[in-house]
């Protein structure tokens, strides 16, 4: 008789544990940075735009070796206990920085070593092994959850950094990094085989044969892989500048009072949270219907179509924010669940993980160095409103990679995966 599939149970767990772990740090940590900027007598550190957001760049340059070291020699299940608790470690130190900068980007290193370890690839190699034939609806609702955890996040620190101030705010995230422990120990399982079943319960799945993985040179030489590097490093890197400094333009767009501006920023990231549950969903349902080239071109317009939305967001058209908000929450809500995907279309399971070893590193740099970068523009050229333009251009630029790759991979793209103990995605 065939077990109960208990592959949607895990399903639940990952929304739980990758929220936690995701969405209410990374899509929150930004509400401070006007804190950090703030004069030393007005409670801030006195730091610079430039400054402020060094830290993440910084940290990702220098942990691009934790997924590749540490990733494959651990249960993902450990992996995110591990790393939710550095994650906690990284925000109780936020919370008692005195002003040293080498103490705010050491901290950002052991964050970036958390969320290297419990963020998006621990769960995509769990769900991967859960899932074949409903592979991308399954991950489109995992994403779901950075989601409803980041937008409740964004509903939190608001009346917490008011009623208390910004250091308690930062301790009471790291506290709530615990809350993904008991659902990982008792709830997650890394491989269906862990509970004595089968992907998609499925004790006969079609005898397809797998091919061996691509060499590293043979992929290197691949025109799609490339283009596939180029429009993700892009669109990832365009929506990190966007995030990372959407609350920074509201104030220079005209929100110059801290109440204003934490409201402007607190309903616009909590409308993009929620948009992107649409936006998960409904990719993660179309990416196994239609061609992931249409549906990834699709939202990579749609990202570089909204950041001249964001640029007219003022006190003065209010309506604005929730416009922009929601058509960038869709966009935003399918980037990074589309990667994976799309190179697992393109190149064959086989060769995903070599293939997600060299993008998911040159992803990180964009996702955190392009937001320096628009620092240092802004810095040069006076304003946000020039800045954003370089960002808008690579976002098309990236756009248009993802349209020039062709319609079917090189391999099929309903090969199962391998067994357990061989090569996996992320793994």
């Amino acid at each position: 008789m065939t077990k109960p599939f208990y592959g949607w149970f895990v399903t639940a767990a990952a929304i739980c544990t990758f929220g936690i772990a995701v969405g209410i740090p990374y899509y929150n940590m930004p509400f401070f940075y006007d804190y950090y900027k703030k004069a030393p007598d007005l409670g801030g550190f006195g730091w610079a735009t430039k400054d402020v957001t060094l830290g993440f760049p910084l940290a990702a340059l220098l942990t691009l070796w934790v997924g590749p070291v540490l990733v494959p020699r651990f249960s993902p299940r450990k992996l995110i206990m591990a790393g939710t608790a550095l994650t906690a470690a990284a925000f109780f130190g936020f919370s008692s920085m005195t002003g040293s900068l080498p103490v705010y980007y050491f901290f950002w290193f052991l964050y970036t070593i958390g969320y290297i370890l419990s963020g998006p690839i621990p769960h995509q190699i769990i769900i991967s092994h859960w899932f074949r034939k409903r592979r991308g609806t399954a991950m489109g609702i995992t994403y779901v959850g950075v989601a409803v955890f980041g937008s409740i996040g964004a509903k939190i620190v608001k009346p917490l950094t008011e009623s208390h101030d910004f250091r308690y705010t930062l301790m009471v995230i790291g506290g709530i990094m615990f809350l993904a422990w008991p659902i990982a120990l008792l709830l997650l399982r890394d491989k269906p085989s862990d509970k004595g079943l089968f992907p998609d319960n499925d004790p006969d799945p079609p005898k397809v044969a797998v091919p061996a993985p691509r060499s590293m040179r043979e992929l290197l030489g691949n025109w799609p892989f490339w283009l596939l590097m180029i429009g993700s490093f892009c669109s990832i890197g365009s929506i990190g500048a966007v995030n990372q400094h959407m609350k920074l333009i509201f104030q220079e767009n005209g929100f110059t009072d801290q109440k204003a501006r934490d409201f402007a920023w607190s309903e616009a990231t909590f409308y993009i949270l929620i948009s992107s549950i649409a936006g998960r969903l409904l990719v993660g349902w179309l990416s196994d219907k239609l061609p992931k080239k249409y549906v990834m071109t699709a939202t990579y317009v749609l990202v570089a179509a909204t950041i001249p939305l964001l640029m007219i967001v003022k006190p003065q058209q209010t309506e604005f924010i929730y416009i922009f908000a929601v058509l960038f929450g869709l966009g935003m809500g399918a980037d990074y669940m589309l990667i994976p995907l799309m190179a697992a279309e393109q190149f064959g399971l086989s060769t995903l993980a070599r293939a997600m070893a060299i993008i998911l590193p040159v992803n990180t740099i964009g996702q955190t160095w392009f937001p320096y970068f628009v620092s240092l523009l802004q810095r040069a050229l006076g304003d946000y409103q020039r800045a954003m333009l370089a960002v808008f251009a690579i976002s098309v630029v990236g756009a248009a990679a993802i349209a020039m790759l062709p319609k079917h991979g090189g391999e099929n793209e309903t090969l199962p995966l391998p067994e357990p103990g061989r090569a996996t995605a992320g793994r």
